[in-house]
């Protein structure tokens, strides 16, 4: 079993590419908690600082633990998403993520 308090948990930076930042200075930063032998299930905590970034997607299942944020998946919809929100992203969607207050996620990824 494992056990993090989410809210407090130190995270490793994560450089972002360059060539996904729109705006700002934003930086990411995370921790894996469990990773499948095979690779291709991942669970943890992701956090990012305020500015632009686009993305693509995995599949994944996320919780909002803190931090406000605009998704704009290319082609569709616009969600504003923050704490206690859950979230599903699709494989393959173009994203563009605008960061209003530092976000902290909790996060399960499939490959």
């Amino acid at each position: 079993m494992i056990v993090t308090h989410i809210p407090g948990a130190e995270l490793e930076p994560e450089p972002l590419d360059p060539s996904q930042i729109v705006s700002g200075t934003p930086e990411v930063t995370g921790k894996v908690l469990w990773e499948a032998e095979d690779g291709r299930q991942i669970r943890g905590i992701w956090q990012i600082t305020p500015g632009v970034v686009t993305d693509t997607e995995a599949d994944e299942l996320f919780v909002v633990v803190s931090g406000r944020a605009t998704i704009e998946i290319e082609g569709g919809d616009s969600y504003e998403v923050g704490p206690g929100d859950a979230c599903v992203l699709r494989e393959g969607d173009r994203t563009r993520w605008t960061i209003h207050e530092t976000l902290r996620k909790a996060y399960h990824i499939s490959l």
